[in-house]
């Protein structure tokens, strides 16, 4: 581990392999903390909002110079929750050091709540062009299941405003929460149709460790959706975006023509990126690595004049192609096999050649021309296929 961020050593990292096309920002600061939230996040402490806009400011400068970049992601936590002042103050610091150019995306996660006018157009005037909107439902009985801090109509005023003046819009829905039927989700995505949004993500409820919903869960105070729901469920987003023209690209994620996600493409296609701030990962050259995760150490690091990284990898060749070959596999359109083929040294291609034969076989995988893919079966249980590829001889 590093004992300070010596900027020498991230610019050598990050030229000693594909350029970075990225950056993930991560503010972890939100209202209230869901009971499905696992994240790294604080709620109820603006008093440290100033202490972590001059940290973050910090560990961008540690960069040294300007290092440009195609897509810029600040996540979180929620982003918007800053104040107009703080949030001028963390737009400045990240324009400065990670100057956008060529794709120019610049998304900002953001909650209902906070999503005005005038808040759009500060975000604008920095070139923010994309808003990602953590709504969920449009349901009042799951909105409160969820613990969210809106209602329906707020959401969607706030998508009606932000579509009015923001480029691309992003609407992050839940399925599978305790008790949804499959007629409440099916209303929640063709609301979608209505509003205008050109993205939809969508995810079914997983009751994490660290989580209030998983102790519950443990508690039996609350029930899980049965399991064949839950794929209705996943089927019916299919069925009903793709009628909607908002087309199926990734596992959960759905988008008209030309408003993809191109910052998660990034990650996807295995192509490198900058991370700051608390639990935000780095992908420089073949090191991984990932800032500490708790809030609170992040920021005495950073004061104290140290590196944030608390953890740090360095991946094999064979790591990254099979890394490669997964992460491309999210993707609807798949990986070109010929492409992969040539690149893979020859044990991995042979390895993962083995399991993909399995795979065809058993229909989750198919060839379409020159790519593999997975199949609408293949869909559903992917999670479960691809710590094979990452392990198999």
């Amino acid at each position: 581990m590093l004992s300070k961020l010596d900027p020498q050593v991230a610019l050598q990292l990050s030229n000693s392999g594909p350029r970075p096309k990225a950056a993930y920002l991560h503010v972890p600061f939100c209202y209230h903390r869901c009971g499905y939230c696992n994240f790294t996040l604080l709620a109820g402490r603006d008093d440290l909002h100033e202490r972590f806009v001059d940290a973050i400011g910090t560990e961008l400068s540690w960069l040294g110079t300007p290092q440009p970049v195609e897509t810029i992601f600040l996540g979180g936590g929620t982003p918007s929750i800053l104040s107009p002042k703080l949030m001028e103050r963390l737009l400045d610091s990240i324009g400065t050091w990670l100057p956008i150019q060529g794709a120019r995306e610049w998304t900002i996660e953001a909650n209902p709540r906070d999503i005005t006018s005038s808040n759009l157009k500060l975000w604008s005037s920095f070139g923010i062009n994309r808003i990602s909107i953590g709504g969920q439902s449009f349901q009042a009985r799951k909105l409160r299941v969820l613990e969210r801090d809106h209602s329906p109509e707020e959401l969607s005023r706030s998508i009606e405003l932000a579509v009015s003046c923001m480029p691309q819009v992003s609407l992050d829905l839940i399925f599978a929460a305790p008790g949804e039927t499959l007629d409440e989700w099916q209303a929640d995505l063709k609301r979608c149709g209505s509003l205008g949004i050109g993205h939809v993500s969508t995810y079914g409820l997983t009751f994490e460790k660290g989580a209030r919903f998983y102790g519950q869960l443990q508690r039996h105070q609350i029930t899980k959706v049965d399991e064949q729901i839950e794929l209705d469920m996943y089927n019916m987003a299919i069925d009903t975006l793709c009628a909607l023209g908002i087309e199926h690209y990734e596992i959960s994620n759905f988008a008209i023509e030309g408003q993809a996600c191109l910052h998660n493409q990034s990650y996807w296609n295995s192509d490198r990126w900058w991370g700051f701030g608390p639990s935000a990962a780095s992908y420089l050259g073949s090191t991984r690595s990932v800032n500490h995760r708790g809030t609170l150490q992040y920021l005495r690091r950073i004061q104290e004049n140290l590196s944030p990284i608390d953890e740090q990898d360095e991946l094999t060749a064979d790591q990254q192609d099979r890394e490669r070959f997964v992460f491309g596999m999210r993707q609807r359109k798949g990986v070109a096999w010929d492409q992969f083929k040539a690149d893979f040294c020859e044990n991995t291609f042979q390895a993962i050649q083995k399991c993909l034969d399995k795979h065809i076989a058993q229909g989750w995988i198919e060839h379409a021309e020159d790519r593999v893919r997975l199949t609408r079966a293949g869909l559903v249980l992917s999670d479960g296929l691809w710590h094979e590829y990452l392990t198999c001889d």
